[in-house]
């Protein structure tokens, strides 16, 4: 699946990452903004210093004191909560920079450290402190540093960055904290641009491929790591944070794949639980085959809005006024089939044209936020009156992180990596795959095909998966927030109700709505009702709607 994640329009231009179609298990989506979505979505490199891991310290750099490592804390990791980071200038002005010290496997901590990017922004205001406020945009693979430093630190309400350090950290394996690497610029280009719409056993055989030297790439540049980046590791990071921070409890707004890292904190950690926001949820109960089909079906249902929309615009390439859905639909279909057969020019330095692949991927990233569908009612007229494809491709590389130089971010590695270890693979065999179209294609005739064969990545990972779908009750944590977007194309709105259910003390908070999460996205209910809750500790009435 794909889950990153990309908000819509908030107090000030951002976006969160989304989950990402097609090339593994559903993932999550992060938030990321068209003011930070350059080409291929570059975004600032922090130039981070290690920490030093001090058994014997109590105290952080600034002198305040730590609480002493958990009663539960084995002995060999007790080094690691009493560490010291050594704080220092970002690259961005008014951020301070430090690497954190975990172990690489929480079973042999003996046997290396992992470094991991951490960035905060202290508190500006008066009023009594709250501690930190831990941050992640999604993915996974999305860079939580750089979230921090170019939105949530500068665009949080003011209220909850006048009273809280702002605090961000890469989760393992991700951007700035040791990340995994997979395929160079070209080779990637290649994946990206790999049929996943096979008609025939020849067409199997390339996508299997594809699919095969992507994980054997994987496996090669990322060994040492690859076996250790599930979320459950992340989690546990989070805690070696939290208490070399100095707080007693974690605060934390995650979005997303977000909310699955903070759902699984609660779980590890439930006595330790403080204010959490959970925007955008996944449903920790599914499997990674019932996470895609649900996805698949959320993705259909945001096409539905664009569609409807689309055909009241003037402009609206798939029809005009009295054109239901469903000849949108259609319309769509046959034109992602015309470029399967006839790629398009994009006018690309690399010489890329524009085929099926990447064209239903310029239209998924456009479906994370409503904001976008006059970029992409642009982009399809281009392409479809024209067969100008740049406007689609644009869309694409923003989605994959594919710089203007040909080259890729950490993101599709990291997030291949996190999904293929957190759950066993949707599909084992392609065989699998064609036994289960008719399922994909009637929860989106669209997008289903391609979605479906998308998700065969993890067959051939080279790391078995260490996670299983579970419940995640977290008895004993403190209120939990859920926030669920009716209309939601990565995270559909029930899973957001699925585990509020399970949590034993979660909330559940629903935007009636379209796009992919729901906070600092235009709606001054929601936003009221998260940013009590940070400030003051009052969770929602359960089941509270907004608009």
């Amino acid at each position: 699946m794909h889950i990153r994640r990309i908000p819509g329009r908030p107090r000030r231009p951002r976006r969160p990452r989304r989950s990402r179609p097609p090339r593994s298990r559903p993932l999550s989506l992060l938030r990321r903004s068209s003011a930070l979505r350059t080409a291929g979505t570059l975004l600032a490199v922090t130039a981070l210093l290690a920490s030093a891991c001090s058994a014997g310290s109590s105290t952080t750099a600034a002198g305040m004191a730590l609480p002493s490592p958990p009663r539960s804390t084995p002995p060999a990791l007790v080094p690691y909560y009493a560490q010291k980071p050594a704080w220092h200038a970002c690259a961005v002005s008014g951020f301070e920079c430090a690497t954190l010290k975990a172990p690489r496997d929480y079973d042999r901590p003996a046997g290396g450290d992992v470094g991991l990017a951490v960035a905060r922004k202290k508190a500006t205001g008066h009023g009594k402190p709250l501690g930190s406020l831990l941050v992640n945009p999604g993915g996974p693979g999305g860079s939580a540093v750089d979230y921090l430093e170019q939105y949530a630190g500068v665009g949080y309400p003011a209220e909850i960055r006048a009273r809280y350090d702002m605090v961000a950290v890469d989760p393992r394996g991700v951007a700035h904290s040791e990340p995994v690497t997979c395929l160079d610029g070209p080779a990637m280009d290649a994946y990206t641009q790999a049929d996943v719409t096979p008609d025939d056993p020849k067409e199997i055989n390339g996508l299997v491929g594809a699919l095969r030297r992507y994980a054997e790439a994987c496996g090669q540049h990322s060994a040492a790591l690859l076996r250790h980046v599930s979320t459950v590791e992340a989690a546990r990071d989070m805690d070696i944070l939290r208490a070399v921070l100095g707080d007693q409890k974690l605060n934390f707004v995650g979005a997303s794949y977000g909310t699955f890292l903070g759902a699984t904190y609660a779980e590890l950690f439930p006595e330790r639980v403080g204010r959490l926001v959970l925007d955008g949820a996944m449903d920790p109960s599914l499997s990674a085959r019932k996470l895609n089909e649900g996805q698949t079906a959320g993705f259909e249902t945001a096409f539905q809005s664009f569609a409807k929309d689309c055909v009241r615009q003037r402009e609206c390439p798939l029809g005009g006024a009295g054109t239901g859905p469903s000849q949108v639909g259609a319309r769509l279909k046959a034109f992602f089939k015309k470029l399967d057969g006839a790629p398009i020019p994009t006018g690309d330095a690399d010489g890329r044209k524009l085929g099926e692949a990447l064209g239903t991927i310029g239209v998924i990233a456009a479906m994370y936020d409503q904001a976008a569908w006059p970029r992409l009612r642009d982009a399809l007229s281009a392409a479809m009156k024209r067969g100008d494809g740049a406007g689609l491709l644009a869309l694409s590389d923003s989605y994959y992180e594919r710089s203007a130089h040909g080259r890729y971010g950490n993101l599709m590695s990291a997030n291949a990596a996190v999904n293929c270890l957190d759950l066993p693979p949707s599909f084992s065999s392609p065989q699998e795959v064609e036994k289960a179209l008719p399922v994909f294609e009637k929860a989106s005739p669209v997008f289903g095909r391609g979605l479906a064969w998308s998700a065969l990545g993890c067959a051939y990972w080279p790391v078995r998966a260490t996670g299983r779908a579970h419940r995640i009750e977290a008895k004993g944590a403190a209120p939990i927030v859920v926030v669920g977007t009716t209309r939601d194309p990565a995270t559909p709105y029930p899973w957001a109700r699925s585990l509020a259910a399970q949590l034993s003390s979660g909330t559940l908070l629903t935007y009636d709505g379209d796009g992919h999460t729901a906070y600092g996205r235009g709606s001054s209910c929601i936003d009221a009702a998260v940013d009590a809750y940070l400030l003051h500790g009052t969770p929602p009435p359960h089941g509270k709607h907004c608009s």
